[in-house]
């Protein structure tokens, strides 16, 4: 299983929005969530808050069989779900996930999991 984690900083006055946006994935919208993850072959998804005195920080942690597969997908899918995942991105992030990042992915530097 591949995973992906990256930090991206939240808009000025955007972390309520998106802690409630997150709240609203894991319930309200939780089958749409799920029903998305699946199609896109997401086994696992987290989210953490980081406070600095540069600003809010969300980290962000998935793991897919193949990670850029599932960002692809979720970059051209035309599910309303994915749609409006990509709209909050946009609002929240202002990250554009229907294009590619500047610079290189995160690197993984290191890994362990029990055996």
């Amino acid at each position: 299983m591949a995973s992906l984690g990256m930090a991206l900083a939240l808009l000025p006055g955007k972390t309520e929005a998106w802690k409630n946006w997150v709240q609203e994935m894991g319930s309200a919208r939780l089958s749409e969530y799920q029903a998305s993850r699946r199609k896109l072959g997401i086994t696992r998804e987290a989210s953490f808050l980081q406070q600095t005195p540069q600003g809010d920080t969300a980290i962000l942690y998935i793991e897919a069989g193949d990670i850029a597969s599932a960002l692809q997908g979720l970059a051209i899918s035309q599910d309303p779900f994915d749609v409006l995942f990509r709209k909050q991105t946009l609002d929240l992030f202002g990250f554009d996930l229907t294009q590619p990042p500047p610079g290189p992915p995160p690197e993984t530097v290191f890994d362990w999991r029990a055996s």
